[in-house]
C-alpha cells in the first residue's frame, strides 16, 4: 500500500502542473495525420472536403538526386510560425 500512496503524491502535483501550462489558443490550422502500414493520411479538418493520401515514390519515378524510400507523391505543408493543432 505504501508504493501506491508514494505514486499518488508524485502524480497529483504532476497533473496539477500539466493542466496549468496547457494553452488553449485557439489553432491557425488543424491537421490530422493518420499513419497507415505503407502511406501517410492527411486531413485539415478547418476545410470540409481537404483530404489526401501520400505514398512512397516508386523507384522509376525518381530523379537524380532524391532518395530511394523517402520521396513521396504528395508532401504536406503548413505554416511556420503559426498554431497548428
Amino acid at each position: 500500500i505504501l508504493p501506491a500512496i508514494i505514486l499518488i503524491m508524485i502524480a497529483l502535483p504532476s497533473l496539477r502542473i500539466l493542466y496549468m501550462t496547457d494553452e488553449f489558443n485557439k489553432a491557425y490550422l488543424t491537421l490530422k495525420a493518420i499513419g497507415h502500414q505503407w502511406y501517410w493520411s492527411y486531413e485539415y479538418s478547418d476545410y470540409e472536403d481537404l483530404a489526401f493520401d501520400s505514398y512512397i515514390m516508386p523507384t522509376y519515378f525518381l530523379e537524380p538526386g532524391e532518395f530511394r524510400l523517402l520521396e513521396v507523391g504528395n508532401w504536406t505543408t503548413m505554416p511556420m510560425e503559426a498554431d497548428i493543432r
